[in-house]
């Protein structure tokens, strides 16, 4: 198995986690990225503690860990400000480590060192997936083509894979859309803190260094920006919300930053593998962020992956090994992020009083399965 050609489609979080994972068991994946060059800036990323877990199976907690902030609370207010209820990190996450708030393009930067060394090709995207007996044959922009035994498709929630192998529906709207920035001067954030409204949220993550990583969204049957890009009208969204929106608003409108608008969406549930392709993190399981789920779940399905593929016989085995294992955590983590949402569109009121008396007990219920190891 260890001579296997295997091809990862998206240098992202999952594909360069993936590839880091194969090469520490002796294979030597190829990736191709359609994005000629890595984006010299992004927003933030909040990582709980199975996705920690991942990366020291990587091999690369510790340098992943020296650029993020630790998180050991998360606070829930309402959109004045008063505190909803309070969740200790630490108490939840003990058995598998810490929970972090880092900058995307850092946490990229360390996956992307960690696959040093093994064929990578920006500026190619695949065209075609030709499938038979004993492999498959993928076909790209640049005119080439190769046989393959294995190709994961790693390249995001409108993935080109999934389109070409699984089904062609477009991944679907949830009903919100949001931005996304980054803001400094804001030493006394010091945890994650959301503030819900009717209808929108508001969170702030620190980073470290006054620096903060804020999300914002909003109901809506549309996935167009409500704004039209003005952060004006972004700011007027928000404007009955307490401190620090006000001040963070003021801040972006000041000195503007990019700020990254988009629908939240989710794929079709449905199986992540077909033959020979296997799909994994957004690709496979996109959906609404409220877990925060995203990157450690597509950390967990590289090092899932890696381990199937070593242990079992063939290729075959090996995928299936791989679905058996991810889907019961893939179907709990959208199970509880459609509850989640059911519990957001509740009226303020209920929310808040329902968050109150069982608030803790609703978080440890929903990550309690992830505490286990995949």
């Amino acid at each position: 198995m260890k001579t296997l050609r295997i091809l990862i489609v998206g240098g992202g979080i999952g594909g360069l986690a993936t590839a880091r994972a194969l090469d520490r068991r002796g294979f030597r994946p190829q990736i191709v990225e359609r994005a000629a060059e890595w984006p010299k800036s992004g927003t933030g990323l909040y990582l709980p503690a199975n996705g920690f877990r991942a990366l020291e199976a990587l091999g690369l907690e510790e340098v992943v860990e020296s650029r993020a902030l630790v998180i050991t609370r998360q606070r829930f207010l309402n959109h004045r400000g008063s505190l909803v209820t309070e969740v200790d990190l630490d108490r939840v996450w003990r058995a598998c480590g810490s929970c972090l708030a880092v900058l995307r393009t850092d946490l990229h930067d360390a996956l992307l060192s960690g696959a040093t060394g093994l064929p990578l090709r920006p500026g190619t995207a695949i065209e075609s997936i030709t499938q038979g007996v004993g492999g498959a044959r993928a076909s790209f922009t640049d005119g080439s083509s190769a046989e393959f035994d294995l190709i994961v498709g790693a390249d995001g929630i409108r993935s080109s894979v999934r389109r070409l192998i699984f089904d062609k529906q477009a991944p679907r709207l949830v009903g919100q859309v949001s931005w996304r920035f980054l803001v400094d001067g804001f030493p006394e954030i010091d945890a994650w803190t959301v503030m819900l409204g009717e209808g929108k949220t508001f969170l702030v993550i620190p980073l470290g260094r006054g620096r903060v990583y804020c999300y914002c969204d909003v109901n809506s049957s549309s996935a167009e920006d409500p704004t039209g890009g003005d952060l004006e009208r972004l700011r007027r969204l928000f404007e009955s919300f307490a401190d620090p929106a006000p001040r963070i608003f003021e801040s972006i409108i000041a000195d503007p930053r990019d700020t990254y608008f988009s629908p939240i969406e989710e794929v079709a549930e449905g199986p992540s593998v077909r033959g020979r392709v296997v799909l994994i993190g957004d690709a496979a399981h996109g959906m609404s962020p409220n877990m925060a789920e995203g990157a450690s779940l597509a950390l967990e399905d590289a090092v899932v992956l890696a381990e199937s593929i070593a242990a079992e016989r063939s290729v075959n085995e090996s995928l299936a090994s791989f679905e058996r294992r991810r889907s019961p955590r893939i179907g709990h983590v959208r199970a509880a992020t459609h509850r989640r949402d059911r519990t957001r569109a509740l009226p303020p009121v209920v929310r808040d009083a329902v968050l109150r008396l069982a608030g803790k007990r609703i978080f440890y219920a929903n990550y309690r399965p992830l505490i286990e190891a995949p």
